[in-house]
């Protein structure tokens, strides 16, 4: 285990992480802060196992479907700049290609999760075939072909990757420009993110973890080569410290988009948790918090937002299932009891 000189708050929360992380087994970092404060930031495990390289508060990991909040962001800042607009059908960018997407499916219904559109890899759905040919956005696109739609664009909340995948093909047509120097330019740039960015899986730095099955395998035959804008991105919990506080401080989007991407599109989204989702976020039912998410072979993150009072925290591991029972607990220590 690695920390940082933790608050005297950080160490009354530290006691119980540090009994969890070991009743568990949990391999990554812990991290919360309030404002300018850090209030504990904690490690766990191996980054690489066979190595034996520990795991350290500044590891960066894999965050899954957490990278969908940054395609959300890059896609509202094009819109800013006019070179989309939420009612942007995705037919106009598209043109002949994934011709079984309706040609009503716009922008908002891909960012909310309404579009119906046939998803190339539901949450059950075993690994990608041929992981090593996904290397761009625009290398997603033999994947993504080939599934009907599924209800009418906009009926009805599904979550699905296969939408914020189109939505990267969507962005690098709007612009011409490839969609990870696209997150790099209008998101991780503005945010400070020092730590985060796109990485080939078979050719990580030595400060990033390797995800582990359940069986002690890597992933790396079990996720696509270099992630897209369903999902993929590395980053470390710093980042999303910085993350949190450029977003509200509307440094990323205007103010006024931040308050529409986090407001309740959709109410009912048949998790188990009640969440509920906006424009590339999930709401919690608390309220007063918003939230990224990622789960993948290999990967669990969380990283929720209080902006009332700046507080953030963020866990996240190299296992499918590691993060889970310390976000579920801070989230009733430090949300659900203020």
């Amino acid at each position: 285990m690695s920390a940082r000189v933790p608050t005297v708050v950080g160490m009354v929360l530290g006691e119980e992480i540090d009994r969890l992380a070991c009743d568990t087994g949990f391999s990554g970092v812990v991290s919360v802060s309030r404002g300018d404060e850090s209030v504990l930031a904690r490690a766990y495990g191996f980054a690489h196992r066979g190595y034996g390289v520990p795991n350290t508060v500044d590891t960066r990991f894999a965050i899954a479907s957490g990278t969908k909040g940054l395609t959300a962001l890059v896609v509202v800042r094009l819109i800013a700049e006019g070179l989309l607009t939420l009612g942007t059908r995705a037919r106009s960018l598209l043109g002949a290609d994934l011709p079984l997407i309706h040609d009503d499916v716009t922008v908002e219904h891909l960012l909310s999760h309404r579009s119906g559109i046939g998803d190339y890899c539901d949450e059950d759905a075993p690994p990608p075939a041929h992981p090593q040919s996904f290397t761009s956005a625009a290398a997603y696109l033999p994947a993504l072909d080939g599934f009907p739609q599924r209800f009418p664009p906009g009926s009805q909340f599904s979550y699905n990757n296969g939408g914020f995948a189109v939505l990267a093909l969507l962005a690098e047509r709007a612009t011409g420009e490839p969609f990870a120097d696209l997150v790099a330019s209008r998101v991780v740039a503005s945010a400070g993110m020092a730590h985060t960015a796109f990485h080939r899986s078979d050719e990580l730095p030595g400060d990033a973890a390797t995800g582990y099955l359940e069986d002690g395998r890597t992933n790396v035959f079990s996720l696509p080569v270099v992630g897209s804008g369903d999902g993929g991105i590395y980053s470390c919990a710093d980042d999303f410290a910085a993350f949190w506080a450029a977003l509200h401080a509307g440094r990323i989007v205007p103010p006024e988009w931040v308050s529409r991407m986090t407001a309740v599109v959709s109410a009912e989204t048949s998790t188990r948790e009640r969440l509920r989702y906006g424009l590339g976020f999930w709401l919690p039912p608390d309220g007063t918090t918003v939230m990224l998410e990622g789960y993948d072979y290999g990967v669990s993150f969380r990283s929720v937002s209080r902006p009332s009072d700046g507080l953030v925290f963020t866990v996240v591991s190299n296992t499918s299932e590691g993060a889970w029972p310390l976000t579920r607990w801070l989230g009733g220590e430090l949300v659900a009891k203020g």
